[in-house]
């Protein structure tokens, strides 16, 4: 730790439970003016719709502190947790409400499992343990009925209609003990759909007939419900989950409503720079981890950004990493590479060149409507954080039309990986003898040849897609028999792209590879030259001399969109 952060505040890494931040101290980017416009507006239910690792938890177990009477539960003074807080300053109007509702929390983001029966164990157990923590509302429910009920949902005995129907049951009861109708908090409500829908064979449709009774029965004309708030990343159709409610207040990133209570401010990533005296890092942490629009408001992620601070306590040398990769679920991308037609590609690859797409933005996109249209991709990959909103968007018609691009290096780094990792996995399943035998041989005209061919089929047109190349390259030459492939091209200057070197004769052969990109056609004979000069001017060949490899053939290659060139030197 750098001795000038000895005595600062300790990040909240992987803490998304407000009381447990503000008891231990820990640096908090204030997000409870959150209260006040939820309060202000005054809807029945509100869905707030961001993607993971955003905030969406740490915001409703801040709802929960704010709201919950703790008497049952020993009395505790959550109001201290807000002094000299936002909302403690917003006025007496609003923290007149603090610890006055019942409050039911639950979180779904624990619901991953491969089979209907494994995910809707962890639902049940979800229920029942705030059944459990609200165990004493018991004692005044009059019917022998109510009384066993309870009793069976707690011990996790309940039917699959008795837990669907389990939220409308607990409210009643809170309503019944307290005096004062519930307030209900559901975190990451659609995880169990994602899931559900992810997996090999898929139990989506089963989970739906779960998740819809369970939402409905809580937010439709439930009389015993005073407000509910959801979060979760898409606002799955009104039609499959919340079948007929029409109080629901939504806030997706398309819209203002609460647009900068979800995600990192510029002036809260300022002051935390500054607060910890990184200040120098600013335009590295904007490059990497801002670029969102949620509505009006340009926010960071905040999951990289604290990871990234925290990196830079330990080592101010530390470089940007993409920290989002290792928290969200990246099937996301994986399936939809796997499954995207010519067109999808296509934009896909514009994305990584640095354009946007253009695409109808539908808010009710489904898990289930995924693949149905490459419009549907963008909007999945909007609504889950993977894209951004470019501009404000046109109406054609009735239709919202809006420019997508990928916000940041971070988000590219996700894109690359998973199209290197695609593009891996189709080499893959050629037979690539004659490459080998050419590359080996050093007969270049092949080489060249065989080369071109993968490109016809694996890369669409684009520029500047070097890092693509290069992935590429490494899924051709991996599976030669005799030879190891090292990749230096992350490890700086005076490296090689590529070797490929015999791994059983220390005297054998090695192959050295170095990769230009041409900006126009007729510059690939010229990227060639280049790349020839380069390993000889870097003397590439003489490590590899020094280890004993006395054969040692360089290739110089260029590439232009789907074309390239090979010279020997």
């Amino acid at each position: 730790m750098t001795d000038t952060n000895v005595n600062k505040r300790p990040l909240p890494i992987g803490n998304s439970f407000f009381d447990q931040v503000i008891e231990d101290g820990a640096y908090y980017v204030d997000k409870t003016l959150l209260i006040r416009d939820i309060l202000d507006r005054k809807a029945k239910v509100t869905l707030c719709t961001r993607p993971r690792r955003f905030g969406k938890t740490l915001n409703q177990t801040m709802l929960k502190c704010f709201f919950e009477d703790t008497a049952p539960f020993g009395g505790k003074d959550t109001r201290a947790l807000f002094r000299g807080l936002k909302i403690d300053e917003a006025g007496e109007r609003y923290m007149e409400h603090q610890g006055r509702h019942p409050v039911v929390f639950l979180s779904f983001k624990e619901a991953k499992f491969d089979s209907f029966d494994m995910a809707y164990d962890i639902l049940k157990d979800c229920i029942a343990k705030e059944f459990e923590r609200h165990a004493y509302v018991a004692e005044k429910i009059l019917s022998d009925y109510g009384r066993d009920l309870f009793k069976k949902l707690s011990n996790r005995a309940g039917t699959v209609g008795d837990y669907s129907q389990a939220l409308i049951f607990l409210s009643e009861c809170l309503e019944n003990y307290h005096g004062k109708k519930a307030i209900i908090l559901i975190d990451e409500y659609d995880v169990p759909l994602e899931n559900s829908w992810s997996r090999v064979p898929r139990f989506y449709d089963k989970m739906i007939d779960f998740i819809r009774p369970l939402l409905s029965s809580a937010f439709k004309d439930n009389p015993h419900l005073q407000m509910g708030v959801i979060t979760g990343c898409l606002r799955v159709s009104k039609e499959s989950i919340f079948t007929g409610l029409n109080n629901l207040d939504t806030a997706s990133v398309l819209d203002n409503k609460y647009s900068a209570y979800f995600g990192f401010t510029q002036g809260e990533v300022d002051a935390m720079l500054n607060y910890y005296g990184f200040d120098a890092k600013t335009q590295i942490v904007r490059d990497w981890y801002n670029g969102y629009l949620f509505g009006n408001t340009e926010v960071y992620n905040p999951w990289s950004c604290l990871k990234a601070v925290d990196s830079w306590i330990t080592d101010i040398n530390e470089r940007p990493k993409a920290y989002w990769v290792n928290t969200s679920s990246n099937d996301i991308i994986h399936n939809m590479i796997d499954n995207m037609d010519s067109e999808a590609k296509a934009g896909l690859e514009a994305l990584i060149a640095g354009c946007a797409v253009s695409s109808v933005v539908d808010e009710y996109v489904t898990y289930g409507d995924l693949f149905e249209s490459t419009d549907n991709l963008w909007n999945f990959l909007l609504f889950t954080g993977y894209l951004k909103k470019a501009g404000d968007g046109r109406m054609i018609g009735v239709k919202t039309i809006m420019d997508l691009s990928i916000p940041n290096k971070e988000l590219l780094y996700i894109y690359e990986t998973k199209i290197q990792e695609w593009l891996k996995s189709q080499i893959a399943k050629k037979n690539l003898d004659s490459l080998h035998s050419a590359v080996l041989n050093g007969d270049a005209e092949t080489f060249q040849n065989e080369l071109s061919a993968i490109l016809s089929e694996s890369v669409s047109y684009m520029d500047n897609a070097e890092s693509l190349y290069h992935g590429l390259m490494i899924g051709a030459l991996t599976r030669i028999n005799g030879y190891s492939l090292k990749s230096n091209r992350e490890s700086g200057d005076g490296r090689s792209d590529l070797v490929l070197y015999s791994s059983s004769d220390m005297g054998g052969k090695a192959v050295i590879f170095e990769f230009k990109v041409a900006k126009e056609f007729d510059k690939l004979p010229l990227a060639c030259e280049n790349a020839l000069k380069q390993i000889e001017d870097k003397n590439y060949a003489a490590a590899w001399d020094k280890e004993g490899y006395k054969n040692i053939v360089k290739y110089g290659i260029g590439f232009y969109k789907k074309r390239c060139a090979v010279r020997k030197g």
